[in-house]
């Protein structure tokens, strides 16, 4: 038996570490935290000091009982969670639940799983630092107030199933506040003019007026003053200039960075980090500092030399600007400096790429310019035109990298070179336009923006922000957008050899897709809590938040007396709402119906946002429509809400089944008989004809038509969500690249069969099938318990093949819901005695 037990939180660091140290040392995983507040309760004891009640939830309860053996048996334990509050809760969770001694009990932390640093680790053990864990627990515990607090007031006050979290309901605020500011925007339109002028060498090169003209007539006017003008060079400025390079990552610029040159998620980008931390191939991926350690300097000073040259070398000390940022942590960035790629899975490839190339890039030198300004008179006016260009006379970090800004007001115009010139010298004109251009509404936030605006403010922190964008999406307050963007119009005027001519363009503008949108439920939510408990949704206040985290975690505040500072004032809040506030529906009357007089509304109902007519009030029953999924309650018109009542829309009789148009759960439909046939994106149920609908219905036929067949069963084809498949005998069959999907032959079609079959053979573990009980393999390695239509989840750690048939029973008896005792009938009362 080892006499060393080393803990960490994820199987895959375990691996790693293991590989560093001797055979006196096991290592095992608590697979993330093992004890946690309960699922189905508040889990706080508001009346003893806010005592937070964890509990090891059942799929834990074997691993803890097998660390807890393994502590017994072993000398010492190295308890080795991540080095973040998170990591520290973690280690005491375990020191807790495992009744560890702590005479013989060790924590140690390091910011990168490589030899040196586990070695630095072990000879460096500290205690449990309960500053940090008050301070997790103070977040855990103040986030499952305002969750199971506000919750059930949004459950009455809105409708079932709703929730609110502590900075989850912030971010949405943001989102909805930048999309009332477009709604409530006007474009106001102006006239630029620029200019293409020709030296005397030939070179050409492209000129702008710093000024714009609020009308056409004003640029008309304008361009009538260049007519016969002649133009030269008025005045040339050259300055040296320099760039500088940015700090290594932090945790928020990583995924603001890996959004705008990799199109990662905020998630995806923290999931890809994750692996190559626990590879050993960067250090801790969530920090807000942008430090680097003496090492790292030093190391990276030796790869840039190497690999570019002394001048390209200037050591660098970067300062954080964070609010609370732990600046004795370190930036994210590579273990290794000298290896500037890995050969692993393409994102996670790519990701560390871009690790080595910000970091290396952040101790090189300044690149080195030369800015080149010109102004370009004419003898017809006083206006000037002005030329800039750039030269980089020593690329410094350019050589490397350079970061990309998401802000699109503030990108860059990448400057080219001007041609040589002098002062005084004539310029020929090749023409001169004055273009309509249209003020800009706020941009809708992506998700490294928002993450940016939320490091601003000070709201969250590096271990908050996927989570808060993920969680935000799942439950229904935000979607990405799939605003496709309209046409406009716009005139632009050419002076060209003397003569101006007018042209009419077309842009499309608005096209916001995969951007964050709210959607009816998220605006209508945010509305009723902004309304009701404004100190909660307040940035300031969810800021000041986050700093009593810090102060906790510092040991300069008490998290319990934090905590009474807070509940004093939101619980009363909470019970006021709950009686007194009115019920919140986003209704908006549009108008009355022609036909009956009743009042026309929207509203957010039980399946949705839909038109009403009529109130509840009235004796005739409202009548109601779901609006369309473009559509939604703040914009949609009287006309297009009293269009939705024409649906379904009958369209005629096919084959002798009728044919209809109508939208779903899913989108616009069509319906053939009792089949259901969806409309493309593009498509609307409002404007479908007869003859579109019987060509999906033939294109539906030929999918569904069976290519062929195999044990007398049928063999049809289609593509869904996850690409194309064969169905065949109730089972559906990816086919891969492998095959030709338009031309799969007899032998490709028994093959994937054949393939499919055993591997559904392969997955059973057990099959006791007097019982109807089976055990199967399941995805990332789990495995579920199955009878009927009844599921359980098995955790990674449960040895599926050593299951017994009786503990299997017992877990599908648990699973299994109870039916409920039928009520007896009540007696019927005996009659009266006459008198």
């Amino acid at each position: 038996m080892a006499k060393n037990l080393v803990i960490v939180e994820s199987p895959a660091k375990a691996k790693t570490i293991e590989k560093f140290l001797g055979k006196d040392f096991k290592v095992e995983s608590s697979f993330g935290h093992i004890a946690d507040l309960p699922s189905k309760e508040l889990g706080v004891d508001v009346d003893k000091d806010f005592e937070p009640k964890y509990i090891v939830d059942k799929d834990k309860k074997a691993l803890v009982k097998k660390l807890r053996d393994l502590a017994k048996k072993a000398d010492t334990i190295w308890l080795a969670s991540d080095e973040d509050r998170e990591g520290e809760a973690i280690s005491w969770h375990l020191a807790e639940e495992l009744k560890l001694d702590k005479d013989k009990t060790k924590r140690i932390v390091f910011n990168s799983i490589t030899k040196s640093a586990i070695q630095k680790a072990i000879e460096n053990p500290r205690e449990i630092n309960y500053n940090l864990v008050n301070a997790q627990q103070a977040r855990r515990v103040l986030d499952r107030l305002v969750g199971y607090q506000l919750s059930p007031v949004l459950w009455k006050k809105i409708k079932p199933g709703l929730s609110a979290g502590r900075v989850q309901s912030v971010a949405v605020r943001l989102i909805v506040e930048r999309e009332r500011s477009i709604e409530a925007f006007t474009p106001v339109a102006s006239y630029r003019i620029a200019a293409q002028f020709v030296t005397k060498e030939g070179s050409v090169f492209t000129a702008k007026l710093n000024k714009t003209f609020a009308s056409k007539e004003d640029a008309q006017a304008f361009l009538d003053k260049n007519i016969d003008a002649n133009f030269s060079v008025g005045n040339l400025d050259k300055k040296p200039a320099k760039k500088s390079p940015s700090a290594p990552f932090t945790t928020s610029t990583l995924q603001q960075e890996a959004s705008r040159k990799l199109y990662f998620s905020v998630g995806r980008t923290m999931q890809v980090a994750q692996r190559l931390y626990e590879a050993g191939l960067i250090t801790y991926m969530r920090t807000d500092s942008v430090n680097l350690s003496s090492e790292a300097i030093t190391a990276a000073k030796d790869a840039i030399i190497q690999n570019y040259g002394e001048s390209y070398s200037t050591v660098r000390n970067f300062t954080g600007k964070t609010k609370g940022a732990q600046e004795a942590h370190e930036a994210v960035r590579p273990t290794d400096m000298l290896k500037s790629s890995v050969s692993l899975e393409r994102d996670q490839s790519k990701l560390y790429e871009l690790i080595w190339k910000r970091t290396i890039a952040s101790q090189m030198s300044d690149a080195q310019l030369e800015r080149t300004n010109v102004k370009i008179k004419t003898n017809t006016h006083s206006e000037e035109f002005t030329a800039n260009g750039e030269v980089i006379k020593f690329d410094g970090f350019l050589k490397v990298y350079l970061e990309s800004s998401d802000d699109e007001d503030q990108a860059e115009e990448q400057e080219g070179m001007l041609p040589a010139m002098q002062v005084g010298e004539a310029l020929s004109n090749k023409y001169i336009t004055a273009t309509e251009r249209f003020s800009r509404a706020p941009y809708r936030f992506t998700e490294a923006s928002l993450v940016k605006k939320l490091e601003e403010l000070g709201i969250g922190r590096p271990s908050t922000y996927a989570p808060t964008i993920s969680t935000v999406q799942n439950r229904g307050y935000i979607e990405k957008g799939t605003i496709e963007g309209v046409e406009r119009k716009y005139t632009q005027l050419v002076l060209e050899a003397n003569t101006v001519k007018e042209k009419n363009l077309t842009e499309t503008v608005g096209s916001d897709k995969g951007k964050m949108v709210p959607t009816d439920i998220g605006m209508i939510v945010t509305d009723f809590l902004v309304s009701n408990f404004a100190n909660i949704l307040d940035y300031n206040f969810t800021a000041k938040v986050e700093e009593d985290f810090d102060e906790i975690a510092t040991g300069e505040e008490d998290w319990k007396k934090v905590m009474k500072t807070f509940y004093k004032d939101f619980h009363p809040t909470v019970l006021d709402v709950e009686a007194n506030a009115e019920r919140a529906s986003g209704e908006r009357i549009l108008g009355k119906d022609p036909k009956s007089g009743r009042q026309v509304s929207v509203r957010l109902g039980r399946f949705g946002p839909m038109v009403q007519i009529g109130t509840a009030e009235e004796e005739e029953k409202p009548l109601f429509a779901s609006l369309l999924p473009e559509q939604n309650l703040g914009s949609i018109t009287y006309e297009e809400a009293m269009e939705l009542f024409k649906l379904p829309r009958e369209l005629g009789v096919y084959e002798g089944e009728e044919v209809a148009a109508n939208v779903g759960r899913f989108g616009p439909y069509v319906r053939f008989g009792k089949k259901f046939i969806s409309l493309p994106k593009d498509e609307s149920a409002m404007n479908v004809t007869m003859e579109r609908a019987i060509e999906l219905i033939i294109e539906k036929q030929k999918a569904d038509a069976p290519i062929a067949t195999y044990e007398n069963k049928d063999v049809q084809k289609g593509v869904g969500r996850f690409g194309p498949f064969i169905k065949w005998d109730g089972m559906f069959i990816n086919v891969n690249k492998k095959y030709d999907f338009d031309n799969l032959s007899q032998a490709d079609i028994e093959e994937l069969i054949e393939t499919k079959k055993q591997k559904e053979i392969d997955k059973v573990v057990h099959n006791w099938e007097e019982e109807g009980i089976r055990v199967e393999k399941a995805r990332w390695g789990r495995h579920n318990v199955l009878k009927g239509k009844i599921k359980v989840e098995l955790a990674k750690t449960v040895d599926a093949a050593a299951m017994t048939l009786e503990e299997a029973k017992a877990l599908i008896e648990a699973k299994t819901p109870k039916k409920k005792a039928k009520a007896k009938p009540k007696a019927k009362a005996k009659p009266k005695a006459k008198k």
